[in-house]
């Protein structure tokens, strides 16, 4: 019987949705003359298949586990082809997870992190993984996930586009804040499915900049004894720092999130951070909820500009601080032409933009279309996506605050506002029902689908796929290099 504390050396097959490493024990073992486990019988190498090849289960934990061959055991920072010496510290009645303790012998597919603190941060979870390999995990997860889950047939899989230079590429950062237990201040990253936060002096997916931000923040912090927020007692002011750094315009925003209404000397820590080049706008958030939610609604300028600007191609956006803005500016170019390509705009035609942000993808729609429509819940990127069509000069769209399951039905019912294409960039959840049963009805002649999340996508692409649209061209481009997560843009069209 498998128990927790106990020790197995075993294969790693396969890699799950989050990237962790996938094995099977065989046999419980028996205690060896070292104290350990013997190696369980039955453990397959196949160190020699590509991780393509083995990413079949990497989509449903419950298919991996109830095959009847084995117990599975999930393995963070483990990679297909490893053979580890795991502890396990959770098990359950087909399945379990194992901490790993040892690499007897190396996947030929790992690689030395660059990052010294990569396995404790939460931050790169395959940052010990091959940078193709990377690439290869991703396209086959959501390739999975859409045949699987979505029930997806003859659709074309254009191979991911990955980075040139995947490393330094992140135009914005929310760091924690809190203290050690000998009193010092820390800023860095949570450790995966914690809150205890990893010190972070050099991120190396974050612009470099943000290393001299944070020790200037630290440094103020501790020159006037200012408290980071506690989030056991509540007690305490800063509790994040956020920055924004313009790739093309070279701008700086730093936004301290705050339990409070004002911050103590803020007179000296504006002093410090104006030294810093290109810095353009300092701000406080404040947030006295006690929630996991970073931002709260309300920003302050304490100096300079509420904004930052940068550039997508040849169009200039406004960026504030509750702004959801890519953070990727050399991807989302990518990602947005996509788009435009997937959309295959012609002459006259109308676009509705869903959950538009800052007006990012409307603006570059608005190239081509004779009409886009935006929609957006946050009121303060209706703002800045109003600002941006008058600092790019058009007029061609028109914005709407509210949700887009409740402002598209409304347009389409009390004003007949129809589309002939329809772009949705939804959060992690996805389109809500009612919102794709509006879709379905207005019946535009294409519809394309920018995801973060291949498990929610599946779940949209089989509804709009049974009810009327065929999923054409799927898209991934990875955005976030050294994590699990991945961009995926689909295009649909009409069966008529």
């Amino acid at each position: 019987m498998i128990q927790k504390n106990d020790e197995y050396i075993i294969e790693i097959t396969d890699l799950g949705m989050d990237g962790e490493g996938i094995g099977k024990i065989f046999s419980a073992g028996t205690p060896d003359a070292r104290g350990g486990m013997e190696e369980p019988r039955g453990s397959v190498d196949r160190k020699s298949e590509t991780a393509s090849e083995l990413c079949g289960s990497a989509d449903r934990k419950s298919e991996a586990v109830t095959d009847g061959h084995g117990y599975t055991v999930f393995v963070k920072d483990a990679l297909i082809g490893d053979r580890v010496r795991i502890k396990m510290i959770k098990t359950k009645k087909n399945y379990g997870y194992g901490r790993l303790m040892e690499v007897i012998r190396p996947s030929q597919y790992r690689v030395t992190p660059r990052c010294p603190k990569a396995r404790a941060c939460g931050g790169c979870q395959i940052m010990h993984l091959d940078y193709k390999e990377q690439l290869r995990f991703k396209e086959d997860k959501v390739r999975n996930l859409l045949e699987r889950v979505g029930g997806l047939k003859d659709f074309q899989m254009l191979p991911i586009i990955g980075m040139k230079e995947p490393y330094y590429y992140r135009n914005k950062a929310q760091f924690p804040v809190g203290k050690t237990k000998d009193g010092r201040i820390v800023t860095g990253f949570y450790a995966g499915r914690t809150h205890t936060i990893i010190d972070t002096e050099h991120c190396y997916i974050q612009h470099p900049l943000n290393t001299v931000l944070m020790n200037m923040i630290k440094s103020w912090m501790e020159d006037y004894k200012i408290e980071p927020y506690n989030e056991a007692s509540r007690q305490g002011l800063v509790r994040h720092i956020l920055t924004r750094i313009g790739r093309r315009t070279g701008e700086v925003m730093v936004c301290l999130v705050i339990n409070g209404s004002s911050v103590p000397h803020a007179d000296a820590l504006i002093e410090k951070l104006r030294t810093v080049e290109g810095m353009t706008s300092i701000s406080i958030n404040i947030n006295r909820e006690n929630t996991n939610v970073i931002l709260g609604s309300k920003v302050k300028t304490l100096w300079g500009k509420p904004y930052i600007t940068d550039y997508i191609g040849q169009i200039c956006y406004r960026i504030s601080p509750l702004s959801f803005y890519q953070v990727n500016p050399e991807q989302t170019r990518v990602l947005y032409g996509k788009a435009l390509e997937f959309a295959d705009l012609k002459h006259g035609e109308v676009v509705w933009d869903l959950y538009c942000g800052i007006g990012t993808i409307s603006l570059f729609l608005a190239q081509t279309a004779a009409k886009v429509y935006g929609v957006e819940i946050v009121p303060q990127a209706i703002d800045d996506a109003r600002a941006n069509a008058r600092l790019n000069h058009m007029e061609n769209v028109e914005f709407f605050v509210g949700k887009a399951e409740e402002v598209l039905p409304r347009e389409y019912a009390e004003h007949g506002i129809y589309a002939d294409v329809i772009v949705v960039d939804p959060p992690r959840r996805g389109c809500d029902a009612s919102l794709l049963e509006c879709m379905v009805k207005m019946a535009p002649k294409r519809i394309v689908y920018v995801s973060c999340d291949p498990a929610t996508l599946a779940r949209d692409l089989k509804y709009l796929s049974e009810n009327g649209y065929k999923a054409e061209k799927v898209q991934c481009v990875d955005m976030f290099g050294h994590s699990v997560h991945v961009e995926t843009i689909c295009s649909l069209s009409r069966i008529n």
